[in-house]
């Protein structure tokens, strides 16, 4: 529990909002304490829904902590993949799914009926954007209305899809309440956000704390006795908008900060000083000071997508957020930026037309297979309507399709693929990069990650922010 904020001190906050009457009908105290001896025995089976980044790591987290999972997902090519022991994501081995399945802990099924037997249902579907930057809620308004004709009484539902405040109690409620069922008197309903970190093995997902927050008491209490069972740390909220907007400003904090880092590289070329210099020298303040490094964009499903969420709510509220406008802005504008940069330090013999490039990583970040939302997209398609000839290399995406249809494989990384390039140009620092290796056969690399740290005669070596002249 967080110091002086636990489920205890929280019901008793709730106790003081609601009168009697308004909590009538919760759940008996009898129920209450059975459930409780359920979970606190293991014997309480949790079903998830959305099997995906999110959802995976946290079925095996369940299950290695005593809990039988049903897992669903509409991709049958997911559960496939799980039937037969094999993992898709990076972070789960296939050790870890092979005996979920063997032990008959894990089940994997498209089949919604069979989330009746379960007592907890987790939902851990996308929220992606639309076309014009709202939120995009299908998967979640789907996953609602599939569930309403297997909920039963006393049936947990908890959201952890990252959304806007409100979209619990505004969106979700009415929908599971069609059943004919109560939130609060028959159903229980809670939002905890994912804090699913891709890629970082440093700590392990439950060692992250866990933030909840239920519609009513018993919801959250609910919650609580669960989620304790799993996670070292519970962050218990007064509220599920709460809950949803302490995702959204986690994840504003961090496109805000990457953004500026990155618009201060911008003026660091301009002024002719190097941004990495400043920033190693800045972060040795103790204090009032947390140092970020610029890069070629931010990408994932959550920092380029969750402030628009906030932005199209407060909006709707009749407000807006100029730092979330400007943040996103600069954002989108990095690609270009790369691109410019990078051909104001070409030879000025060459025309980008008759130019190579070849980058490394595609990624959206470090050591992972994932390529949601990647700046390298938008950087690669830049450089190919201009001209230029462009290949890829990326430990972990043997291939990949940009968003006009154009496929592409990742080229083995020979010294012969290096030494015909014109430009090398890293977008992301996978810890297996060859920094030596391909510094050796380069004639001009171009470091967004400033992952190289000094140049042979004879190489051009330019990074991001570094202020050099063109």
């Amino acid at each position: 529990m967080t110091p002086g904020i636990s489920c205890e001190h929280l019901l008793l906050f709730f106790n003081t909002l609601l009168n009697n009457e308004r909590r009538e009908g919760f759940c008996s105290t009898t129920m209450k304490e059975i459930h409780a001896t359920t979970i606190e025995n293991r014997k309480e089976l949790v079903a998830i829904i959305g099997l995906g980044f999110v959802g995976l790591p946290l079925a095996i987290l369940f299950i290695q902590k005593g809990f039988s999972v049903i897992g669903l997902d509409l991709d049958e090519r997911k559960i496939k993949s799980i039937q037969t022991g094999t993992s898709y994501i990076q972070d789960i081995s296939d050790d870890d799914i092979a005996r979920a399945v063997s032990e008959g802990k894990l089940l994997a099924t498209t089949d919604y009926s069979v989330l009746s037997s379960a007592d907890t249902i987790i939902v851990c579907v996308p929220t992606p954007l639309s076309d014009e930057n709202a939120p995009d809620l299908k998967f979640l308004i789907s996953v609602s209305h599939q569930l309403v004709p297997v909920l039963k009484p006393n049936h947990l539902i908890v959201i952890e899809s990252s959304t806007y405040p409100g979209t619990t109690k505004e969106i979700v409620q009415p929908i599971l309440e069609q059943s004919g069922l109560k939130i609060g008197k028959q159903l229980l309903l809670a939002y905890s956000p994912e804090r699913v970190d891709p890629g970082n093995n440093s700590m392990l997902m439950n060692e992250i704390p866990k933030v909840v927050s239920g519609i009513t008491e018993h919801c959250l209490e609910r919650v609580c006795k669960l989620y304790e069972q799993v996670f070292d740390q519970i962050v218990a909220v007064s509220s599920t908008e709460a809950a949803e907007l302490t995702k959204l400003l986690e994840n504003t904090y961090r496109l805000v900060n990457i953004s500026f880092i990155n618009e201060f590289a911008q003026l660091c070329d301009t002024l002719h000083v190097n941004v990495w210099e400043v920033i190693q020298a800045a972060a040795t303040k103790p204090y009032g000071f947390s140092p970020f490094y610029p890069g070629p964009g931010v990408g994932g499903h959550c920092i380029p997508v969750d402030p628009l969420y906030l932005q199209w709510k407060v909006e709707q509220a009749g407000a807006s957020s100029r730092f979330i406008e400007i943040a996103h802005a600069v954002n989108e504008s990095m690609p270009a930026y790369i691109v410019d940069r990078v051909k104001a330090h070409l030879p000025s013999s060459k025309s980008i037309s008759e130019t190579r490039i070849l980058v490394y990583g595609v990624t959206y970040k470090k050591d992972t297979a994932d390529m949601r939302e990647s700046p390298a997209t938008p950087i690669i398609r830049l450089f190919l309507n201009q001209g230029a000839e462009v290949h890829y290399h990326d430990p972990y995406i043997d291939s990949m399709q940009l968003s006009d249809g154009t496929k592409m494989s990742s080229v083995t990384l020979t010294a012969e693929e290096i030494a015909a390039a014109d430009c090398v140009l890293i977008l992301i620092d996978h810890s297996v990069f060859p920094a030596a290796f391909i510094l050796e056969h380069s004639t001009f690399i171009f470091d967004t990650r400033n992952v190289i740290s000094s140049v042979k005669t004879g190489t051009k070596l330019v990074k991001l922010g570094d202020g050099a002249p063109s």
